[in-house]
């Protein structure tokens, strides 16, 4: 059965017809000076690490402060750089397809103030919220997949990996002197979703055996419905089953799979 719109003219097929459903065109959220000068860039040059300067035919500049930010963000977090735009940027923000976020400024000026703020918020720990870096011969922020947090097939967690791994090479992304730009993913399974095949180093989670299945807390923790139907080969099948809590010692019936 085809779906006819009441406003629809058969003789006339393209008027009123709906044509952006999704997301906005990306040319309205351009800060001025790029809408101005879109397809018009000279060049551009990484002034240090983290800030870059784009020069157009009319002699315009935007100079532009990378910072690495992580992959999964709290809505705090997002809304404090949305303070951050509102404050220095004209409400421009940006994130690069790494995770990178980027604030755009059309002055020089303008830079200093926002870097000395950027550098000015931290963790509680003392960590940067927003380090600068990510450009030239150095190390760019680390992608990763989802792993625990939404998928279901993760043979190992991403976020804690990503971390340990970029506190340790932190001040390679904060500079630039390696070979060439390093660009480092990580997969929690050889489903690869986060790309990590195009990257110089991989960090790959695969199974290497079955998991092991506590019944008591399966039903707990688990959609076994869900679990059973996300099994390509019908291998998990639902099952119950008589156990001994470890909690309490009493016998009891639980659902279970085998």
């Amino acid at each position: 059965m085809t779906f006819v719109s009441s406003g629809y003219d058969p003789e006339n097929p393209l008027q009123d017809r709906i044509t952006d459903i999704g997301n906005h065109y990306y040319g309205e959220f351009l800060p001025p000076v790029i809408k101005k000068n879109f397809g018009q860039w000279l060049w551009h040059e990484i002034l240090e690490p983290g800030i870059l300067v784009h020069k157009a035919q009319s002699g315009d500049e935007v100079y532009t402060i990378r910072c690495g930010t992580p992959r999964l963000a709290s809505v705090e977090y997002v809304r404090e750089i949305c303070d951050i735009a509102d404050k220095h940027c004209d409400g421009h923000v940006r994130w690069t397809t790494r995770n990178n976020v980027e604030f755009m400024v059309d002055s020089k000026d303008k830079v200093e103030p926002l870097k000395q703020d950027l550098q000015s918020r931290k963790n509680e720990k003392g960590s940067y919220k927003f380090p600068i870096g990510g450009t030239g011969a150095g190390l760019t922020n680390i992608i990763h997949t989802q792993g625990w947090i939404h998928c279901h097939t993760p043979a190992t967690d991403a976020s804690g990996t990503v971390k340990v791994v970029l506190d340790e090479l932190f001040e390679e992304f904060q500079n630039m002197r390696l070979p060439a730009q390093l660009r480092i993913s990580m997969a929690c399974c050889l489903n690869m979703c986060g790309a990590v095949h195009c990257s110089d180093i991989a960090l790959l989670g695969y199974h290497r055996k079955p998991p092991l299945v506590d019944d008591e807390w399966i039903d707990s923790l688990c959609e076994l419905p869900l679990a059973v139907a996300a099994c390509p080969t019908g291998a998990i099948k639902p099952k119950k089953k008589e156990i001994t809590s470890e909690r309490t010692g009493e016998q009891k019936e639980v659902k279970s799979v085998r």
